[in-house]
Parts: structure tokens; sequence; C-alpha cells
């Protein structure tokens, strides 16, 4: 059975334990169960990469949250004052992720935070079109969607080698 499996196993377990399947039952035994099976890992000898896997989707997720309130709070700002600060263009993004899973995931949390929208990615998948609403420095905006989203859907997506 493989951990993430397991960790099902326990949270629905512990959600029966305390008497119903709520979201906050279920999510805190979903965390016991993770907390279980990370401790347990000595005894039965094996090393998982579904623990790391776990930690970093919980960070895509809060730092995602985190960008998408930020930007947000930015073009809200540009809207309701009288001087505008949008510079809009179109970059070009070299692509890192390699996995269909990633890109997808990639283009959508761009899509999804306000001030960028992915439009087009190349037929070779090495390459995505973006449009940024503050693009005063395209290359510092391509670095920073590559340091964030693209490095953080890495993290929790690919696998590793």
């Amino acid at each position: 059975m493989t951990n993430f499996a397991a960790n099902l196993v326990l949270a629905a377990a512990w959600s029966i334990f305390f008497g119903g399947f709520t979201w906050l039952t279920l999510s805190s035994g979903f965390v016991a169960g993770y907390v279980v099976l990370w401790l347990l890992q000595p005894l039965t000898g094996t090393r998982s990469s579904y623990f790391l896997r776990v930690w970093y989707w919980v960070k895509l997720v809060v730092l995602f949250l985190y960008e998408l309130v930020v930007s947000s709070l930015e073009v809200f700002w540009d809207v309701i004052t009288p001087t505008h600060r949008a510079r809009p263009a179109i970059i070009d993004m070299p692509l890192d992720v390699r996995s269909d899973t990633g890109i997808l995931l990639v283009t959508n949390l761009i899509s999804l935070t306000p001030g960028t929208l992915s439009i087009d990615v190349s037929e070779d998948r090495k390459t995505l079109k973006v449009h940024a609403m503050f693009a005063d420095d395209p290359d510092e905006v391509c670095r920073t969607l590559k340091a964030g989203m693209e490095k953080w859907v890495i993290d929790a997506v690919e696998e590793r080698t």
C-alpha cells in the first residue's frame, strides 16, 4: 500500500473514531496520519518521496494564495487610482517544466493570478507566451514567474531523477 493510500485510510479511521466525515475530521485525520506515517519511517526501513511531495504541494498552495492576494491588491490599486502603472507586454517565457501536468498547472496558475494571462504554449512545449499587465521589465517578470510558480510546480509535480 502506498503512503498516500495509507494516509487516506488513517484519515477515514480518524473520522470514524470521532463520529463523522466532516471536513474538519478528515483534514485533521489526514494531518495526524501524515505525522504517524512520517514517524514510522525508521521502523519500516523505507524512505518515501511522499512526505517531501506533500510538503511541496502545501508550499505551492500557500505561496499561490499569497501571490493571488498580492496581485489582486496590485491590480485593484491600479484600477482605483488616477495614475496607472500598467505597462502591458507579451513575454516569451522558456519552460523548464516538462510533464503535461506540470505545464497545465503552470499555465493555469499564471492565468488565475490577476495581471497575468497564459496565451499559448509552443509546439515543442519549451516556451510559454504570457501577457503581463505590469511588465516594465519583461525579463524580471519572466525571472519572477520562473523562480516562483514554475519552480513550485516542478517541485510538486515532477519526478526526481
